[in-house]
């Protein structure tokens, strides 16, 4: 199938490792002019080298600034040239007890999660509006419906992520641009890996068979009974980022894997 995204030019933050790589790379495989974001030069250069070879032929580029400071986020505003698809990937997680969360944790949480989208939204949205064409998608997650009780500042972030992209989506009205959010479900990216390849050197025991006792653990209720990968959660954000996806807009469609019972 043609997504018709040849020479679409697209910015992904947190696009060095994980789902939002795993954007980049399948924007890239259709054509698309692809712009890698992480938070360090090192971490971006890594990221464009890496894609650049899987897709000898794309245009690739990249932006490197820490979401968190201001200085750094007004910088990658200047650097951004106009664009016609935004994916805001970029976010932190942290496991921790609601009585230990300061609101410093609070608000670092929100910075990055949220306002991260917000300032970048804000940068693109008119262009799209007035070249009257555009996709923003935003990566959320299930936690952001069923909230965490270990990581409430994390899931509550993902819930404003939604709200903010509903309340989006709604100046779009009557234009070929859309506003959409996916709410994935627990993927194995790189920051899991390790923690499970820790977890079975420690217990000498096969990884694949620390993934299935974390699953069973944690998300008893999947229909998956997996770790979704990466690549999956991308599939679903470059067809929300398609032309092909225009009668699409103002929806959090799950890449859960079944794990939420309601929506």
């Amino acid at each position: 199938m043609d997504l018709q995204l040849a020479s679409k030019r697209a910015f992904i933050s947190g696009s060095t490792q994980g789902i939002g790589f795993a954007i980049a790379q399948q924007l890239a495989q259709e054509g698309a002019r692809v712009i890698i974001h992480g938070r360090t030069p090192v971490k971006v250069e890594a990221a464009v080298q890496r894609l650049t070879a899987c897709c000898p032929e794309a245009v690739v580029s990249g932006i490197a600034a820490d979401l968190a400071i201001p200085e750094e986020m007004e910088s990658l505003l200047q650097q951004l040239p106009a664009v016609d698809i935004l994916v805001n990937n970029a976010g932190i997680f942290e496991v921790r007890d609601f009585m230990e969360i300061t609101d410093e944790r609070w608000l670092h949480m929100f910075n990055v999660n949220v306002m991260s989208a917000v300032r970048l939204s804000r940068h693109v949205l008119q262009g799209m509006l007035s070249r009257n064409q555009g996709r923003i998608v935003f990566i959320s997650s299930e936690s952001g419906v069923n909230i965490p009780e270990n990581m409430m500042h994390y899931g509550t972030s993902k819930a404003a992520m939604m709200a903010f992209s509903n309340g989006l989506s709604k100046l779009t009205k009557g234009t070929q641009v859309t506003v959409n959010t996916i709410l994935g479900g627990p993927t194995y990216s790189e920051g899991v890996a390790m923690a499970v390849e820790h977890i079975a050197a420690t217990h000498q025991s096969p990884v694949a068979a620390i993934k299935q006792q974390i699953m069973q653990h944690t998300n008893p209720h999947s229909l998956l009974e997996r770790f979704i990968e990466p690549a999956e959660i991308a599939s679903l954000a470059v067809y929300l980022a398609s032309p092909l996806s225009a009668a699409i807009n103002g929806a959090s469609i799950r890449a859960d894997g079944g794990v939420l019972r309601t929506l």
